[in-house]
């Protein structure tokens, strides 16, 4: 079973603000990209930095507004955001 990783959500500036989980790089890139709210036409650009590595992760995500599943609960909206991520590749930092 894998364990949950941590990764650094890191700015232009590299500069470091928060913290985002998940087994995979992409798991916490959908959650930055349902965070940060842009578009398909203009995405963002999402660095993650694993802790405890000199590896960053970029990723371009957005979020687009869908229809619910058929099979939703009571409680769901009829439409949802759906985080969308594409993997850009994998940076070293020289220094941290």
């Amino acid at each position: 079973m894998e364990k949950t990783r941590n990764f650094v959500l890191r700015d232009e500036n590299g500069s470091e603000h928060g913290v985002f989980s998940g087994k995979q790089p992409r798991q916490a890139a959908l959650k930055v990209a349902n965070r940060i709210g842009t578009t398909k036409d203009k995405p963002a650009r999402i660095m993650l930095r694993e802790r405890g590595t000199k590896k960053v992760h970029v990723f371009e995500g957005w979020r687009e507004q869908v229809n619910a599943p058929k099979n939703k609960p009571d409680w769901m909206p009829d439409k949802i955001w759906k985080p969308n991520v594409k993997k850009i590749g994998i940076e070293t930092l020289g220094n941290i």
